[in-house]
């Protein structure tokens, strides 16, 4: 049996402007992994540390006996256009996701999913884990993925499934979490066959 990783990275911020008087910093989170946990093996999205404070208090509050890792310090002198300040956030956030994808407890909260592997807002990420969205939390990664066609062989697996993932009515599985085909098709790529 193959032994089963994660791998997380927090990359490449870029400056985002809000509107006329403010900016923020957003990070892209890469995860490549063969963990049975994730509906996906590979995904992208960019997320600003205001979402990873939200994630935080959020699996906080689902896992109360967890001591959580730290988020890097949100310090009143953070420059944007400061890179070693960038760059040091960038680092801080990236060790806690990897802290955070090594518990168990914490790897089964599906918000934790939604924010690595969708572009769902904290708002939508929270009403969908609690059920007041026609989509699942799987049809909802299953969705983004299909937006997002950076990975090649992501395409394919999604062709081959296409009619579950593009239907737009729900199916009687959805509730279940991803059925058993979207499981087999996500382990079937070897981990050496994929970019990152």
């Amino acid at each position: 049996r193959l032994q089963e990783f994660v791998t997380v990275l927090v990359r490449d911020p870029r400056t985002q402007k809000e509107d006329s008087w403010h900016s923020y910093i957003d990070y892209e989170i890469f995860i490549h992994t063969n963990s049975m946990c994730f509906t996906r093996k590979t995904s992208c999205v960019r997320r600003r540390f205001r979402e990873f404070v939200w994630l935080r208090q959020r699996l906080q509050s689902n896992a109360v006996l967890i001591q959580l890792p730290e988020l890097p310090s949100k310090t009143p002198f953070f420059n944007m256009n400061n890179p070693h300040h960038v760059d040091h956030r960038r680092q801080g956030l990236q060790e806690f996701l990897e802290k955070i994808l090594q518990d168990a407890l914490l790897l089964s909260d599906s918000r934790l999913h939604l924010f690595l592997q969708t572009q769902l807002s904290p708002e939508d990420m929270e009403a969908c884990v609690s059920g007041q969205t026609k989509y699942s939390v799987a049809d909802a990664i299953h969705k983004f993925a299909s937006l997002n066609r950076r990975f090649p062989i992501e395409e394919e697996e999604r062709k081959k499934g296409k009619n579950d993932v593009d239907s737009d009515s729900e199916s009687s599985s959805s509730r279940l979490g991803p059925s058993d085909d979207s499981i087999a098709c996500g382990c079937k790529a070897s981990p050496a066959s994929e970019e990152p």
